[in-house]
């Protein structure tokens, strides 16, 4: 019988938990949780982060970004290498940088049932999207 090839890319898509490594000012990793959405087709991983955390400090002062996913069997991993841009936050929530989140919404997930509220929850969490280019894949399948 034979298998298809793994393609990490494809558990990239697949995955909405990951672990996002940033670089702190002494030059250890910073990690945290976060929920990425891969667009393959754009080699771009989106993440909504809040203003003020570690990550986003981090991520300000130096744009390199690794982020690491894993199957559910926990027998296959995908890292992604690359270079992040933030936007945001935003202070009106119809100002540029909550668009960019409503369209981050809408490609990760759908249509929201309450886009004022949604917007407004943006504005006061102080939520910040991290759009990362993808300059390197790797990973493994081990069983």
């Amino acid at each position: 019988m034979t298998t298809a090839p793994f393609d990490p890319r494809t558990l990239l898509t697949e995955s909405r938990l990951g672990i996002l490594a940033t670089i702190k000012s002494d030059g250890r990793p910073q990690l945290s949780p976060v929920s990425p959405f891969y667009d393959q087709a754009a080699e771009v991983i989106y993440v909504s982060m809040t203003e003020g955390r570690a990550k986003t400090a981090n991520l300000r002062r130096d744009p390199r970004a690794t982020l690491e996913v894993t199957s559910k069997d926990g027998w296959a991993w995908a890292t992604a290498e690359g270079v992040a841009t933030l936007t945001g936050p935003g202070t009106d929530p119809h100002a540029p940088e909550v668009e960019a989140l409503v369209d981050y919404y809408r490609t990760a997930a759908g249509e929201h049932p309450d886009w004022d509220e949604y917007r407004a929850v943006m504005v006061s969490d102080r939520r910040v999207l991290m759009v990362m280019t993808v300059d390197h894949v790797y990973g493994a399948k081990l069983r």
